[in-house]
């Protein structure tokens, strides 16, 4: 709201300003931005451009982001009065499970995209990757490559990402791997499930089996990554483990294990056994299924 002005009139009829007028505090909130004042002038006397809703312009807003889209409707704000504010006090007064997946990325491309809609961009991320969880899990470069998506909001993705797994990490950390077996996989789903290539990693467990680190040894292809056992025990020995569990994943979403997967866990398990290290397991994670070579009788 803009508080009203008193006017005079001069000899010549003309209307003056009185007092001055001053726009009235706003409430903090997702939408605010210093050149949304001036957007709002520009759409008004004609010099800012409207935009179709399905145009997403890369790098049109400040900070490198892409414009949304702006509606022609005479509901022209979009600051905490409006949508924006109405979903922060949804959040706020129901909690994060109220929302839908997409409104969850709704609202963390605000932070990103300071004026506009996201509801759309954020619609058409999960129609492409299948959920919002996939969406922050898609490879970088991928979503850098997205039209109406920039720099700052591809950042803001995959902060979040990396704050879940160290949240999911961190509770694996606290406790006996082997007692917390459920978390421990449910860490190891949400790192892994949804990589496009093979990853191996080592968990390094201590003598009461906590977790002194996990290490990601090797990258491969689709189908294949190099192992070498000398490597894996050696690193062991550097942090003085004194037990491990292997973990890779399949990008097929298929488990199984290969025949080369059950051969190089023998020979891993062996080159252990020799400076006394302990292989507890071998897990193999799929989309949304995962394998345990010692529940298997493969170990």
């Amino acid at each position: 709201m803009w508080p009203v002005s008193k006017f005079r009139r001069t000899s010549q009829g003309a209307r003056t300003s009185q007092d001055a007028v001053e726009p009235a505090a706003r409430p903090p909130g997702f939408a605010e931005h210093s050149a949304g004042a001036q957007f709002l002038a520009d759409r008004r006397t004609g010099t800012q451009p409207l935009e179709t809703p399905a145009e997403y312009p890369r790098d049109a807003a400040p900070g490198g982001e892409a414009s949304a889209a702006v509606s022609p409707l005479p509901f022209e704000s979009i600051g905490p009065h409006g949508h924006r504010g109405r979903m922060r006090e949804k959040l706020l007064a129901r909690g994060p499970d109220a929302l839908a997946d997409y409104e969850l990325l709704e609202m963390l491309l605000y932070f990103a995209m300071p004026k506009g809609d996201t509801k759309p961009l954020a619609k058409a991320l999960i129609n492409r990757y299948g959920s919002f969880a996939n969406v922050l899990a898609a490879p970088q470069q991928a979503l850098l490559d997205t039209r109406g998506l920039g720099v700052h909001s591809v950042s803001a993705i995959k902060l979040v990402q990396a704050a879940a797994l160290r949240m999911a990490r961190a509770e694996v950390m606290e406790r006996p791997v082997l007692n917390t077996w459920d978390r421990l996989i449910e860490y190891l789903t949400a790192a892994m499930a949804r990589e496009r290539t093979e990853v191996f990693r080592v968990l390094f467990l201590d003598s009461k089996n906590r977790l002194i680190a996990d290490e990601a040894q090797a990258r491969g292809t689709v189908n294949h990554t190099p192992v070498y056992p000398r490597e894996v025990v050696k690193r062991a020995l550097e942090l003085h483990a004194t037990a491990l569990i292997l973990v890779h994943n399949h990008p097929s979403g298929d488990p199984s294990p290969s025949r080369s997967d059950i051969e190089m866990t023998r020979m891993v398990k062996e080159a252990a056994a020799v400076l006394s290290v302990t292989l507890h397991d071998h897990l193999i994670i799929g989309n949304g299924r995962w394998l345990s070579f010692r529940s298997e009788g493969l170990l």
